[in-house]
């Protein structure tokens, strides 16, 4: 760990700090510290900027309540940059986006990156817009239980699959069951964030029983 005092600050006092989410890597906004906002920040371990154009430290979330809850600060290789890793309570840009990064420049259809936030973001789009011919737009035209439906049904293919230990079909059939359950969160307005935040939550639940067996033990 490197000390706040050996970061370069520039000549206003001022270091840029990179937000991304500790979870999915999306990179929400960009902002700048001073060593003031960025001993606050450590010491409540939520984000904690300096305004350029107020001119003073302003706390994220403190108006907004989308809180950023820092999980680490990484310091690029000239340490005249930082990289917040955060979990937030909320959208992180005050127009309400995710992110502050929300109007496309460009993106290359070949090259683009599949993510999981990318998918729910297009099933998102679907439930919105209706796209003719689209089955996912025909799950959301049918309904929740159309949905549950299809969720059973891939979950059997799951089973079948796997039990004929055929690892190639059961790859096959657990993505045809993440779409689908994809699919089900969107209808029911659950984020991805939510069952992160479960997942999360039964990780120190195992931890803590893993501690009580060792000590126990």
């Amino acid at each position: 760990m490197i000390d706040i005092n050996e970061l370069k600050f520039d000549e206003k006092g001022l270091i840029p700090a990179i937000v991304a989410d500790a979870v999915s890597k999306k990179v929400l906004t960009l902002a700048y510290m001073n060593k003031e906002s960025l001993q606050i920040s450590l010491e409540k371990e939520l984000t904690c900027f300096y305004s350029r154009s107020r001119q003073s430290l302003w706390l994220k979330g403190e108006t907004s309540g989308n809180y950023q809850h820092i999980v680490s600060i990484t310091a690029d290789c000239d340490k005249d940059a930082l990289l917040v890793l955060v979990e937030k309570d909320g959208p992180a840009c005050h127009l309400g986006n995710e992110s502050c990064f929300s109007n496309p420049v460009y993106e290359s259809e070949e090259r683009k990156e599949f993510s999981y936030e990318g998918l729910y973001d297009l099933l998102v789009g679907r439930k919105k817009e209706k796209k003719e011919g689209s089955y996912t737009t025909y799950l959301f035209e049918k309904g929740l239980d159309k949905i549950l439906k299809k969720v059973g049904e891939e979950s059997t293919e799951v089973i079948i699959a796997g039990k004929a230990e055929d690892k190639k079909e059961t790859i096959y059939e657990i993505a045809d069951l993440a779409y689908h359950v994809m699919v089900l969160m969107v209808q029911m307005g659950i984020s991805l964030e939510d069952v992160h935040k479960e997942l999360a939550s039964r990780h120190v639940i195992d931890k803590k029983v893993k501690q009580e067996k060792m000590t126990n033990g």
